[in-house]
């Protein structure tokens, strides 16, 4: 039985990214500029936006499609590892090195390389990022023979770089060589009707492989929905909806079906309280986790780096 629910009249689904958002029809726009030409394009967007369906969207529809697409998630790499990840290794170049390995530079040759939090990569390792940028060639771990390549970067951050690099952790030659098409990711609290669109999407595809059969939304829990500010973006409200499914009962999901980040009262939207109420959510979660932060991540629909950086943000430990 289908939910009771009238979709937008507009409903846009580009290369896997589903939105009914006039903000994300433009942003759809740019990816297909962005796609036509090989400049590097630097995506900012907060976690669970969808960055790296925006930066697969822009390989599929270049003319590097029948090339390999790699990606790679920078926010906890250490110097050599980020090294050995990005311009491999020769045998014995370390301790452990006991055979050559390619980097994600050679073997996406042709191609398209992501680099998700870019920002967080060691200041040590940007000049190789550089210069491979700058000449096409990197040298692996370990050698002395510098090799070509030819990669499309696409880099992708939750932070303003120019922000990053006035703390000096990140070069400012570095900044212009990666976002020279800087491409701005709406997050999801700002795309109401995606917030609605998007929870009965996800309820009915939870229909499929379920008994229980959840036909509709009750007013109440979409309001609390929609005044939420959704630090973890769709990744977060997929979770959100399945707990929902898992948890409640009958053919409507109630406000008391939602997780606890959900149930409080409707926050002010100014960034001084979204701030507080995100802060109040990752301390929910890692108290319903048992202190796991692994636990609180998945649950809060972000990555492990990133709540990391938001408890040392938040001075949470």
């Amino acid at each position: 039985m289908p939910l009771s629910y009238m979709p937008p009249a507009v409903v846009k689904n580009f290369q896997g990214m589903i939105s009914s958002s006039p903000s994300m029809f433009q942003f759809f726009e740019m990816l297909k500029k962005a796609a036509n030409t090989e400049a590097p394009v630097l995506i900012r967007g907060e976690s669970g936006t969808g960055k790296e369906l925006a930066a697969r969207a822009i390989h599929t529809l270049s003319r590097r499609v029948q090339g390999p697409f790699h990606a790679l998630n920078c926010a906890t790499l250490t110097r050599e590892l980020a090294i050995s990840e990005l311009f491999g290794h020769v045998k014995g170049a370390f301790t452990g090195a006991s055979q050559n390995r390619k980097g994600l530079f050679e073997v996406s040759h042709k191609g398209s390389l992501f680099l998700d939090e870019i920002a967080e990569i060691p200041l040590d390792v940007q000049p190789r990022l550089l210069r491979v940028l700058q000449e096409q060639t990197f040298t692996a771990l370990g050698s002395t023979t510098p090799k070509a390549v030819d990669v499309r970067l696409i880099s992708a951050t939750h932070e303003s770089l120019r922000q990053v690099v006035e703390e000096q952790r990140f070069r400012a030659d570095l900044m212009y060589r990666v976002r020279v098409i800087p491409l701005f990711l709406p997050p999801l609290r700002e795309r109401g009707q995606d917030i609605t669109m998007l929870a009965h999407r996800f309820l009915e595809q939870l229909n499929q492989n379920a008994s229980r059969q959840v036909l509709r939304i009750q007013p109440k829990a979409l309001e609390a929905m929609l005044s939420y500010p959704w630090p973890g973006n769709i990744r977060e409200l997929r979770n959100v909806m399945e707990y929902a499914h898992v948890m409640g009962e009958g053919p409507e999901v109630t406000l008391n079906d939602l997780t606890p980040e959900l149930r409080g009262e409707s926050p002010p939207g100014t960034e001084d309280n979204i701030k507080s109420r995100e802060r109040k959510s990752i301390l929910d979660a890692l108290e319903v986790s048992g202190g796991s932060r692994q636990e609180a991540a998945e649950k809060l629909g972000m990555s492990r780096a990133t709540l990391w950086r938001k408890m040392r943000e938040y001075r949470l430990g």
